[in-house]
């Protein structure tokens, strides 16, 4: 059953959100990257360093800010990409590898900002990972585990700091950037593989018998 223009205009909308997924993935790990230099996770040198890069570093303002703008867009941009594939009927088979890698890059894009809650060690942002440790604790089995391989296994000090500082900087963002590229080629080879049966349908029937 050939697709309409509406579907078809709603699968070349989701390869471009695609392409912006990974620009926001790499501008956001570059200038993580940047920022690591100065960066210190420990539990009072995490706010002292960013307050440095924020006023002392040259441009450093600039790369934090925008560290935060692309992972607050990498967020968004994800969901609405699961919205725009929803909507444009892409639930056969072929299209199994875009949804499984597009969900995870979703969850891994919120996983980032998870990760980074405790980062710039405010109260704000204290009160908030004590709150998040609580509902984790309440995990069944695994909620125990799970803490504190986050806090370390004690209250939260510079070794929960430097833990969820290696688990966003080694483990999520690498993880989201190989997702984004996965997601990436798995929209650009499904939008040939459509192209291509939807011309082949499209062609005469004297011009099939012919060849």
């Amino acid at each position: 059953m050939q697709s309409t223009q509406f579907e078809r205009i709603l699968r070349r909308l989701a390869t471009i959100l695609s392409v912006v997924i990974l620009t926001l993935c790499l501008i956001y790990t570059t200038t993580g990257i940047l920022l690591s230099f100065y960066y210190e996770p420990t539990a009072g040198g995490a706010y002292n360093s960013l307050k440095m890069i924020n006023t002392q570093v040259p441009y450093g303002w600039l790369f934090y800010r925008t560290h935060e703008i692309a992972g607050n867009g990498l967020i968004a941009i994800a969901l609405m990409q699961i919205v725009v594939m929803f909507l444009g009927r892409q639930f056969s088979q072929s299209w199994l590898v875009a949804w499984v890698s597009g969900i995870l890059l979703t969850l891994s894009a919120i996983g980032l900002d998870w990760t980074a809650m405790l980062l710039d060690w405010t109260q704000e942002g204290y009160w908030r990972f004590s709150i998040e440790l609580g509902t984790i604790e309440a995990i069944p089995l695994i909620g125990e585990q799970l803490r504190n391989i986050l806090t370390g296994g004690g209250a939260i000090n510079t070794l929960t700091v430097q833990h969820l500082y290696a688990i966003h900087s080694y483990l999520v963002a690498a993880a989201t950037l190989i997702l984004a590229v996965v997601h990436l080629l798995a929209l650009v080879w499904q939008e040939q593989q459509t192209y291509t049966a939807e011309t082949f349908n499209q062609l005469p029937e004297t011009s099939l018998v012919e060849s």
